[in-house]
């Protein structure tokens, strides 16, 4: 046994991050909320109970109650999900800012400030190349955003 195992069997349990084993436990809560799908549906046709009937109870009483059955599952789904998709989102953050010029936000994204005002709150820098634009010239343009093309009516 290593030095690692000992330490994580003398401490109980390692700390897993939700997102360690997301997949395996995805496809297991699925498998296992079928699984009472057709164990229901099973069970209804060895009542003699016509299949499509049986499979249409398995759905509406087996769904339901895979959540109740398997209420931890869930919740360590939901967890995984919840931790990848705000993994996800601070990875856009972070190329929409290289996108825009900005430099890349901290692990921990902060509210940005209108790019506007914090230029024209900042003195001239003397260093600045000659070829670089003010902020606030007309001659430079941003993209519209998403919301504002869709805003618009055309």
């Amino acid at each position: 046994m290593s030095e690692s195992d000992k330490a994580a069997s003398a401490g109980g349990q390692e700390a897993v991050t939700p997102t360690e084993h997301l997949a395996r436990d995805l496809t297991l809560y699925v498998l296992l909320r079928f699984a009472l799908v057709f164990a229901v549906a099973a069970l209804l046709l060895l009542a003699k109970v016509p299949l499509l009937v049986a499979l249409a109870v398995g759905l509406v009483v087996g769904l339901p109650l895979g959540l109740l059955s398997f209420r931890r599952l869930n919740t360590r789904v939901t967890a995984g999900l919840a931790a990848r998709n705000a993994h996800r989102a601070g990875e856009r953050a972070r190329l929409r800012a290289q996108l825009r010029g900005e430099s890349a936000p901290a692990e921990d994204p902060a509210p940005v400030e209108d790019a506007t005002a914090v230029d024209a709150a900042a003195p001239e820098d003397p260093a600045a190349p000659e070829d670089a634009t003010p902020a606030g010239d007309p001659a430079v343009t941003e993209a519209p955003t998403v919301a504002e093309k869709n805003g618009r009516d055309e």
